[in-house]
């Protein structure tokens, strides 16, 4: 078995490429739920958008309890055995959609896949371990271009797999969850330290706990608020962009695979390449600020494109949202200490679960009610319009914080 990495960049590079492979297992499903949620249960594209909420809530709402349980966890026996653990149970998630019979099933792949969601979050954690403050945002930006990597290729190819059946892609995206798993076991060595090691505690090991947690550190607790409006808004895309593009302008599985991929395109070029720039040049403030800015421009082109081909500037300009979460993580992680960072990402990951919780059911029926045949005013693009209202909020949240603790005290770069 695998003794703590002595070599950092190996280490970087290894989770890099764990997210890289786990968002291109997620990518791969997301052109064929609506044909998979209408098959099953012989509904409408409208009413299928609202089932595919409830599975989005079902998700979320486990994961809440289930990520911080983890993150603590993976402080107190580190982050490598936690890792292993989402994995394996990711791919019995995929294997149960692949198979299913019924929507019941879907429901419960949806159970297990929450119950075992920290991949992302342990992730970071990893990589705070292993990383100065000074590189952090740098290195989280890395994190975030394996992602857009992943989101590049696993749309793309469920697309094109999706041609050939809407339960092909769930097959792909159980293999690569497999492999991830084997890979690490094999390989991936552990980050944290016995000495930074903490006792596991049920007290502190639960959502409400962990945002406790969190309302110790100064800034932090704004950061959280900031955080999670943007979060609410961003959960407009996973849960209606798919139904969205096949309402308003007949898309094909393949169709909105290339539109994702394209998406994932500008998500690396800004988070591999001009957040390294900005984050030195701006700081961590004023590229949080450029980020929530771009989000909502760019929300508003969605929701106002009357062909498709004009979505594609939009999801060029609304990539720059990217800077965003690295920005947040940067300021956030610079007040919490080492032995703490798993309990940070754990909370942040459960307000990343009351928005998919609240986000998707939102946003769908909004999409649900605004594309009904019998809706009084047609206007799919709605749940776009009420993220970029969602992040508006955000950036007046994340500035009144930073501001009111003082830019040099709160900003590391």
């Amino acid at each position: 078995m695998p003794t703590l990495m002595q070599n950092r960049q190996h280490a970087v590079a290894f989770i890099v490429v764990l997210v890289l492979l786990e968002s291109i297992g997620f990518g791969i499903i997301l052109p064929v739920m609506p044909q998979l949620i209408m098959g099953l249960a012989d509904v409408s594209l409208s009413r299928a958008s609202a089932i595919g909420g409830y599975l989005m809530f079902t998700y979320a709402a486990v994961q809440f309890f289930a990520a911080p349980v983890l993150g603590a966890m993976g402080d107190r026996f580190g982050r490598r055995p936690i890792l292993l653990y989402t994995l394996l149970a990711l791919s019995l998630d995929y294997l149960l959609m692949a198979f299913a019979p019924t929507l019941l099933w879907l429901f419960l792949a949806r159970f297990i896949a929450g119950a075992a969601s920290s991949t992302y979050s342990l992730a970071y954690a990893y990589i705070t371990d292993i990383t100065e403050p000074e590189r952090r945002a740098q290195r989280f930006g890395m994190v975030g271009a394996a992602f857009g990597g992943g989101f590049i290729l696993g749309p793309v190819i469920g697309g094109l797999l999706g041609e050939f059946g809407e339960r092909i892609p769930f097959y792909a995206a159980a293999a690569l969850a497999m492999i991830n798993f084997i890979y690490g076991y094999f390989v991936l060595g552990e980050s944290l330290g016995m000495r930074d090691r903490r006792r596991f505690e049920l007290k502190r090991a639960n959502p409400v706990g962990a945002l406790n947690q969190i309302a110790k550190y100064p800034i932090a607790l704004g950061l959280a608020i900031a955080y999670f409006l943007y979060m609410l808004g961003h959960f407009s895309l996973p849960a209606t962009w798919t139904y969205y593009t096949m309402e308003k302008f007949s898309w094909s599985e393949s169709q909105i695979g290339l539109s994702l991929g394209f998406a994932g395109v500008f998500m690396i070029l800004v988070q591999a390449f001009l957040i390294r720039w900005a984050i030195p040049a701006l700081g961590a403030f004023r590229t949080g600020l450029v980020g929530m800015l771009a989000m909502m421009v760019g929300f508003c082109g969605y929701a106002l494109a009357t062909a498709g081909w004009q979505l594609y500037p939009w999801l060029a300009i609304a990539s720059i949202s990217g800077f965003v979460t690295p920005a947040l993580q940067s300021v956030m992680t610079a007040q919490i200490p080492a032995n703490a960072q798993g309990e940070l990402q754990g909370a942040l990951s459960s307000l990343s679960s009351i928005t998919a919780i609240l986000g998707p059911l939102l946003m769908t029926q909004l999409f649900a009610y605004y594309s009904a045949p019998d809706a009084l005013l047609y206007f799919p693009g709605m749940p776009f319009l009420a993220a970029a209202g969602l992040t508006v909020l955000c950036l007046l949240v994340f500035a009144g914080t930073v501001k009111s603790a003082g830019a040099a005290q709160a900003d590391p770069a």
